[in-house]
């Protein structure tokens, strides 16, 4: 694939498609998406996994850089970083783009 000269350094946004590629991890940023800042026992409740592997996994998401944790009294609540998600949206839709612009290539040559 060719590089524009906006793209980005694929090997820093790896770790961050690499931990969305997980479906307890996707399912974790989908609730904290929909439901706002959680906590482990709240993200655990329901989720089908330990509360040490919901920790493992939010481990993941926070070394990608998708989420963070605050002390809320004697609890961490865990939340979304937003602007991490907006930088996956924007290597999809350069990714897209580039795909877009591959096929109207391809589709004018063969109807040359």
């Amino acid at each position: 694939m060719r590089r524009s000269a906006a793209a980005p350094s694929w090997k820093d946004s790896a770790p961050l498609f690499a931990a969305l590629g997980d479906e307890t991890r996707l399912r974790v940023v989908t609730r904290l998406s929909e439901e706002g800042p959680l906590s482990i026992s709240q993200l655990t409740e329901g989720a089908g996994v330990s509360r040490q592997a919901v920790t493992k996994h939010l481990q993941v998401l926070a070394g990608a850089g998708l989420v963070k944790n605050a002390r809320d009294g004697r609890e961490n609540l865990w939340q979304l970083e937003p602007s991490r998600l907006a930088e996956a949206r924007r290597l999809l839709d350069l990714i897209s783009k580039e795909w877009d612009d591959t096929l109207d290539r391809l589709k004018a040559f063969v109807e040359e």
